[in-house]
C-alpha cells in the first residue's frame, strides 16, 4: 500500500481548523447550507480543496434529507434500451443535468414485469431522491407502485393516467401535431394512398401519433394502418404486410425513425423507388440513423436529448422546493411528493426535409 491510501481521510474538523472557522461553519458550507458570509465561504472551499476533503454521505443526508441520487427507471428490456439511440440519447440529457447539479445517477431497467415489484421495492427504500421514469405502457404497474412508494417523480412521455399517474409531471414532445406535419407534408406532394406504421399501441406516443395520421387521412382506408413496435424489424414486417395489402400505396410515415429504416429496406427490396415510387417520412430526427439512410429520411425533428435535460430539471427543482418547505407532504397520498411541482412541458417539433420526401 502507498502512503497517501493509508493516511487517515481529511475530518470535519481538520477543515475547520485550516480555514480557521467553527466546524458549524463547515458543516453548513459543506451541506450547501444559508447564512455563511461569502468570504467564509470561500475559506472554507479553499481548505476543503487543499486537504481534499470528501463529505460523508450518510452524515451528509441526515443533515439535508438528500441522497444527491437519482434513480432513472426505463421500462424496457436491456437488449432494447443498448439497441436504441433513442435512450442513449435522453439519457445523455439527464446524465448532464444531474452532474452539473453533483447529482448520481441510478439505471433500473426492466427484463420483464415481474422486476416491476423489485423497482417499486428499491424506490421504497430510501436510497434516492426522486425518479425519472419513461416509456412506459399503459398497463405498467410501475406508476402505482412509484406512486405508493411516495418518491418525487416526473416522467418522460404522457403517461396513461392509469393507476398513480393521474396529475403526474412530465415532458413529452407534441406528438399529435407532428404528426400531421408529417402528413399533410406527403399530400402536399400529391401523395394519395398514404399509410401510417404505428409504435407499439399500448404507448401514449404511438396512440398521439396515429391520432395525428387520422387528424388528416380523416377516411384512410383501415388497411393502409400496420402497428409496429418502434424498432427496425417491427418496421420492416410492417411494411410487407403494407405491400400486400395495398400494393399501389404511395407514401408511408412511419412513427419513428427505425421503423422507417425497415420500411426503407424492405422497399428496396421490392423494386420500389423512394422518393419516386413511394415517400416515407420517419419520426425522431436521429441523425445516426435519418442521414445514414439512402436516400437520407425526411423526419419529424423531436430534441429528445432536451427531454431528458428537462425531465431532470424539473425534478431537481421541485425536490429543491421540497427541501425549502420540510417538513412536506409525502408519502401514498403525495403523487409526485413535490411542494409546488412544476408543470409539465411539451417541447414542439419541426419537419427536417430531406432526400426520402
Amino acid at each position: 500500500m502507498t502512503e497517501s491510501s493509508t493516511a487517515p481521510r481529511p475530518t470535519l474538523e481538520a477543515v475547520a481548523a485550516r480555514a480557521g472557522v467553527s466546524r458549524a461553519t463547515v458543516s453548513r458550507v459543506v451541506n450547501g447550507g444559508d447564512g455563511v458570509r461569502e468570504p467564509l465561504v470561500e475559506r472554507v472551499r479553499r481548505a476543503v480543496d487543499e486537504l481534499g476533503y470528501v463529505p460523508n454521505q450518510a452524515a451528509r443526508s441526515l443533515v439535508t434529507r438528500r441522497h444527491d441520487a437519482v434513480a432513472v427507471v426505463i421500462a424496457e428490456p436491456e437488449t432494447r434500451v443498448f439497441a436504441d439511440p433513442f435512450f442513449a440519447l435522453q439519457l445523455r440529457g439527464i446524465s448532464k443535468e444531474l452532474t452539473a447539479h453533483d447529482s448520481q445517477l441510478v439505471l433500473l431497467l426492466t427484463e420483464g414485469r415481474d422486476d416491476h415489484v423489485r423497482v417499486g421495492r428499491y424506490l421504497a427504500g430510501g436510497h434516492v431522491d426522486g425518479a425519472l421514469v419513461f416509456s412506459l405502457h399503459l398497463d405498467d404497474r410501475l406508476p402505482g407502485l412509484i406512486h405508493g412508494a411516495g418518491v418525487p417523480t416526473v416522467y418522460g412521455g404522457r403517461p396513461g393516467w392509469g393507476d398513480g399517474t393521474r396529475g403526474a409531471v412530465y415532458v413529452d414532445s407534441d406528438n399529435r401535431g407532428g404528426a400531421r406535419e408529417a402528413v399533410r407534408h406527403l399530400v402536399a406532394l400529391g401523395r394519395t394512398r398514404v399509410a401510417h406504421i404505428t409504435g407499439a399501441l399500448d404507448q401514449t406516443s404511438a396512440v398521439d401519433r396515429l391520432d395525428g395520421f387520422r387528424d388528416v387521412m380523416v377516411d384512410a382506408d383501415p388497411r393502409l394502418i400496420v402497428e409496429g413496435d418502434f424498432t427496425p424489424a417491427g418496421g420492416e414486417r410492417a411494411m410487407r404486410e403494407l405491400l400486400d395489402r395495398c400494393p399501389e400505396l404511395d407514401a408511408v410515415f412511419a412513427a419513428n425513425d427505425l421503423m422507417a429504416s425497415g420500411a426503407l429496406r424492405v422497399l428496396r427490396e421490392r423494386g420500389r423507388r423512394v422518393p419516386e415510387d413511394v415517400a416515407l417520412v420517419g419520426f425522431d430526427d436521429m441523425l445516426p440513423v435519418a442521414e445514414q439512410t439512402d436516400p437520407p429520411l425526411t423526419t419529424v425533428r423531436q430534441d429528445i436529448e432536451e427531454m431528458g435535460r428537462l425531465m431532470a430539471r424539473l425534478l431537481l427543482r421541485g425536490l429543491d422546493r421540497r427541501s425549502a418547505t420540510e417538513p412536506a407532504a409525502s408519502g401514498p397520498g403525495s403523487q409526485s411528493g413535490l411542494a409546488g411541482a412544476p408543470s409539465s412541458v411539451v417541447l414542439p417539433t419541426t419537419l427536417v426535409r430531406r432526400a426520402s420526401a
